[in-house]
């Protein structure tokens, strides 16, 4: 008797593309952020729900870069919430420890309420390896259906753009809050955020970027962001 191989489980994640509440300047968004991180310390019913998180902030937020040519400049972060399962996804905005603790403090420090910026995501692998302190993060917009292959090959054929880094593909499920009508979040990681911006900079390299996602997304209506991580745990 051929014994079964169980399907592998999946890795969901809850992925924000946050702006800053306007009353912070650029620069005190990561500190307010780290704030507004620790409050979770006390929501003691979600501490094994939250796997790892990674607050990844915008490189012009941070002013370390001014012109990074098709770097979306109209939000502050990206954060990388990893979770244990797809049902925390729902769970997490009901627990009463969250309600009361987390969500007075987000308008202190986001320019509306986390959940109105969340969306939730499948992770895939492309390219394995410990992430670095930066990643571009890529919002694509308008994956034709049945292109799902043709996306993950694109991607893993040009995996030689990040010096073949950590390369995850995120699939985003349905529900997206109004205005984020994402289909899929690709994260390309880099070592730090001199090299991201080093290999961002050439116009060659975003031309190649361009081409390597012709067809595949709608790039015009797409966001992509340069970040570096400025706060994570574990």
């Amino acid at each position: 008797m051929t014994e079964s191989i169980a399907a592998p489980v999946p890795s969901w994640k809850m992925i924000y593309l946050a702006k800053r509440n306007p009353k912070l300047a650029p620069t005190e968004f990561a500190q307010a952020w780290r704030e507004h991180s620790a409050l979770g310390k006390q929501c003691r019913n979600v501490q094994d729900k939250v796997l790892g998180v990674k607050q990844c902030t915008s490189v012009l937020s941070m002013g370390l870069a001014n012109a990074l040519s098709g770097i979306h400049a109209d939000a502050d972060g990206v954060n990388l919430l990893q979770i244990r399962d797809l049902q925390v996804a729902s769970d997490i905005w009901h627990d009463p420890e969250t309600q009361a603790i987390m969500k007075p403090d987000e308008l202190r420090v986001f320019d509306r309420y986390v959940r109105d910026f969340t969306m939730v995501a499948q992770e895939n692998v492309l390219v394995a390896g410990a992430p670095g302190q930066a990643v571009l993060v890529g919002f694509l917009r308008q994956v034709p259906a049945g292109h799902e292959s043709n996306l993950r090959k694109a991607l893993s054929d040009f995996s030689d753009w990040n010096f073949d880094q950590r390369l995850v593909l995120n699939w985003v499920q349905e529900g997206q809050p109004e205005g984020y009508n994402f289909d899929a979040i690709v994260e390309w990681w880099f070592e730090d955020t001199n090299q991201l911006i080093e290999r961002l900079s050439p116009a060659a390299v975003q031309i190649q970027l361009q081409t390597a996602l012709d067809n595949l997304c709608h790039l015009q209506s797409s966001v992509f962001m340069a970040t570096q991580v400025t706060h994570q745990r574990p």
